[in-house]
């Protein structure tokens, strides 16, 4: 058994924590929130977020900080959130413990990826990436999921034997950089898909946009140092496959109501939680400019998002592009090297 504590308790967290109890680790479920928290321990469910999944004897919901000192620290609050809660976390966490963070998306205002804001701020801790499909409807559930921890060997390895389960297979991958980035990205594409499907298209028009998703998203995670075999992988295609197809899919739920013509305000209030694909949309686009890599899916997402542009327009001007051969974009994203 070891100590472990999972920071956020959100659907996500609440889910792993869950998990992990049930793995037999004394777990500690750390919310912000006093009389959430204490609702959460008299009804053992976290109604507002997992509801329906028992929260196990072993699990503490509890908002005391001091458990952070525990063998694994399970990070697991929206990506805009991370560089705060480090500097919450920081002076309660074990010099030398591991830190993984399951959030999904990039800093706006640096464009670093959340391992790099962590490794900025958690100076005496080793960080290890959660990615991969994985919703957390399911997992509280006891249903099978597959998923991958990104960091250097030895950490990825220990992260793997205190967190796999019988119904939750993790394997490692040292491609830090790729993995963020799939899980990051897919976000993007996952709206697109739900707009799709707003609009009235069908199951030719979401194909299409995954699969040639997965192309923008291995070039700029390329270009960005990944590894381009990464994106064939859990955190890539796997992610992007459940992300745009599953009716747990808050991006894709919201890119739906975007394409039934309702404004992103009242979609963002509308999912009721945080929908990643929407920041990370501006810093894949700023990105993507910056870096001169060609992503047209993410450009009319942009200009959907934040430029106003209807979005039956940026289905024609995406399908109107210049004439392209397939196999040289092939070629570009490094698939065969």
């Amino acid at each position: 058994m070891s100590k472990v504590a999972v920071y956020g308790a959100g659907s996500w967290g609440s889910a792993l924590a869950v998990l992990l109890t049930k793995a037999g680790h004394q777990v500690a479920l750390i919310g912000r929130q006093s009389s959430e928290m204490a609702l959460m321990n008299k009804l053992r469910e976290n109604v507002r977020y997992l509801p329906g999944v028992v929260l196990p004897s072993g699990l503490t919901p509890t908002t005391d900080l001091a458990e952070l000192n525990a063998d694994l620290v399970i990070l697991s609050v929206p990506s805009h959130c991370v560089r705060e809660a480090a500097r919450l976390m920081k002076p309660n966490l074990r010099a030398g413990g591991i830190v993984v963070n399951t959030s999904k998306g990039l800093e706006e205002t640096s464009h670093y990826r959340l391992s790099e804001v962590l490794r900025e701020e958690l100076t005496d801790q080793s960080i290890a990436v959660l990615s991969g499909p994985s919703h957390a409807e399911e997992v509280g559930r006891d249903m099978p999921t597959t998923v991958v921890i990104a960091s250097e060997v030895g950490i990825a390895e220990k992260v793997q034997d205190l967190i796999m389960t019988p119904k939750f297979r993790v394997y490692t991958n040292p491609d830090v950089i790729g993995v963020e980035l799939g899980g990051a990205l897919k976000n993007v594409i996952a709206l697109c898909t739900g707009i799709a499907e707003g609009l009235g298209f069908g199951d030719n028009t979401k194909a299409a946009l995954m699969t040639r998703g997965l192309a923008e998203i291995a070039r700029l995670g390329v270009a960005m140092g990944g590894h381009p075999l990464t994106f064939a992988g859990l955190s890539g295609v796997g992610d992007l496959i459940v992300t745009c197809t599953s009716q747990h899919s808050r991006n894709r739920r919201a890119g739906v109501a975007l394409g039934q013509g309702k404004p992103l305000d009242a979609v963002l209030k509308e999912v009721g939680m945080v929908v990643e694909g929407v920041r990370n949309t501006r810093v894949a686009y700023q990105l993507s400019q910056e870096k001169n890599i060609s992503m047209p899916i993410t450009q009319q997402a942009y200009k959907v998002l934040f430029e106003g542009v209807d979005p039956k327009i940026a289905v024609t001007d995406l399908m109107m592009r210049g004439k392209r051969h397939e196999l040289e974009e092939v070629v570009e994203m490094s698939w065969l090297r």
